[in-house]
């Protein structure tokens, strides 16, 4: 699993027998469209590094509208980090937008790293803040510019969903109506 080793060693170095520990522990996961890999209201259970597919992040607001606030593509990990370390039940749902294939890691496996790997911590940390700067970086101007720049701005940033994502999801991603976003597509194409 070579694009996860690869990935995880832009944040530290490992040697061999870190990267096999690690390898060791990580078992492989199907995930199918529509289905879901963590879910509001239950613990999540582990934490996953997409290889192949597209999963969304989502959740539903007081008005019991469906609300999508992230995706993650290929080659990212897919966790509800902070709930999946505190073990306490889940805010919102992870769901595959497509078929999914991941590596996966129970709580025990990823403590047992944690426990084993001088460093470990460090190297998720980064991982962890990396995460969180992208979101942040992507999700900032979705607050203060009007839905066609959003839209542009999606299209910019994820350049590799606009076929594989439903038109409901952005939409809803961008916070905008389906019927505002297909009058957006219809006059910039």
């Amino acid at each position: 699993m070579k694009p996860f080793i690869d990935y995880i060693l832009q944040f530290g170095n490992l040697n061999q027998q870190q990267t096999d520990l690690i390898m060791s522990k990580a078992k492989m996961f199907e995930l199918h469209k529509d289905e879901y890999f963590s879910e509001a209201g239950k613990i999540p259970r582990q934490v996953g590094f997409l290889l192949e597919g597209v999963v969304r992040f989502c959740y539903y607001n007081n008005k019991g509208q469906e609300i999508t606030h992230h995706f993650i593509e290929e080659n990212n990990f897919v966790s509800d980090q902070e709930k999946f370390e505190a073990q306490v039940a889940a805010s919102e749902y992870i769901q595959a937008v497509t078929d999914c294939r991941l590596l996966v890691f129970s709580k025990k496996d990823w403590d047992a790293i944690g426990n084993t790997i001088v460093g470990w911590d460090a190297i998720t940390g980064l991982i962890l803040k990396n995460c969180l700067l992208k979101t942040i970086e992507r999700r900032s101007p979705l607050v203060s510019e009007d839905a066609t720049t959003r839209y542009l701005s999606f299209v910019e940033n994820f350049p590799n969903l606009m076929n594989r994502v439903p038109l409901s999801y952005i939409a809803s991603y961008l916070g905008i109506t389906q019927q505002s976003l297909s009058r957006i597509r219809k006059n910039i194409l």
